[in-house]
């Protein structure tokens, strides 16, 4: 059977088509996502009133009712935007074309952008993509695993200098452990704390108590027992034994390695949430085309208000 990635359904946008469609039509699409209820038709986000005058010269808009002016992008992910539309269009279709990511450097690269403009604008669709989790529920067969990032502590070069880096007073103490939930065909949730116990509270804390847990024999899943339905797997033994198993969790963290080791390089410290959150829209969306993934993610990045954290992120 022919992997979704390989089949012609995968690719229904392409960055050909987003350059050969010109300005004019890319501020349409733009439009179409801010206010698909309208059909495109501004709607101004200070009252709601949707008569509108259009400003041509600007692109922009003034409602009849309070006389505010705003563009598209205005109280949005893309407030104070400076690249064109089309680019932005390009560089969402980038960014959700990486199976396993896609650097800041490879976008600065593609759209001819400083580093620090792929870089920022890379972690604002991220928080666009984190955006649809929140206050998300899980329920069903759902998979708990977790695994720890960063925090690597180089060997010594003489054997007699090496210590036991398992030990806790020979480690740096930035290590952070991504905590996932992942319903079985479903959606997934992560967390990141400090240790997988207190991850695992914080994700069976939006597990549906109706709902059926796939856990390993780690000692801290033992509560677990007392508030689901839960099943555990001993991976000493086998990886799964017909009812319990943890293979979709898993197969989230191989997605996320493949992010750290391949493209990203350090994904840890601060950035660790922003990118669990990255991949786990990606794991959710797998079987999505291209082209609605652009939408999916434009039309998210245009429903969030300004990013707190990423608005003048370099003028701190």
């Amino acid at each position: 059977m022919q992997h979704f990635l390989l089949s012609s359904a995968a690719r229904s946008l392409s960055l050909k088509k987003v350059f050969q469609m010109g300005e004019d039509v890319a501020y349409q699409t733009f439009c179409q996502m801010r206010w698909p209820e309208t059909e495109g038709e501004a709607v101004c986000p200070r009252c709601g009133c949707c008569e509108t005058y259009n400003i041509k010269t600007r692109r922009k808009f003034k409602c009849a009712g309070c006389y505010h002016q705003f563009s598209v992008t205005s109280g949005t992910i893309f407030a104070a935007r400076k690249l064109s539309y089309t680019d932005l269009l390009a560089a969402i279709v980038i960014f959700v074309n990486g199976a396993k990511g896609v650097s800041a450097l490879q976008v600065s690269r593609d759209l001819d952008v400083q580093y620090k403009t792929a870089f920022v604008l890379s972690h604002k669709l991220r928080e666009a993509m984190a955006a649809e989790d929140a206050g998300q529920t899980l329920e069903g067969e759902i998979e708990l695993d977790g695994a720890y990032f960063g925090g690597h502590v180089r060997p010594a070069n003489k054997r007699e200098n090496r210590r036991d880096r398992r030990l806790a007073i020979n480690q740096t103490g930035k290590r952070q452990v991504v905590v996932v939930g992942r319903e079985r065909g479903g959606e997934s949730l992560t967390v990141v704390a400090k240790s997988e116990a207190l991850g695992g509270e914080i994700v069976a804390s939006r597990i549906d108590h109706m709902s059926t847990v796939h856990a390993d024999e780690a000692s801290h899943w033992d509560d677990l027992h007392a508030k689901f339905d839960t099943h555990r797997i001993n991976h000493t033994l086998s990886y799964s034994d017909g009812i319990a198993c943890t293979n979709q969790a898993e197969s989230f963290f191989s997605r996320l390695r493949r992010m750290e080791v391949g493209t990203h390089h350090h994904i840890a410290g601060p950035y660790l949430a922003s990118y669990a959150a990255e991949a786990s829209w990606r794991e959710d969306n797998r079987r999505v085309c291209n082209g609605n993934q652009t939408a999916m993610v434009g039309m998210a990045a245009l429903g969030n208000p300004v990013s707190r954290r990423w608005a003048g992120y370099w003028q701190r």
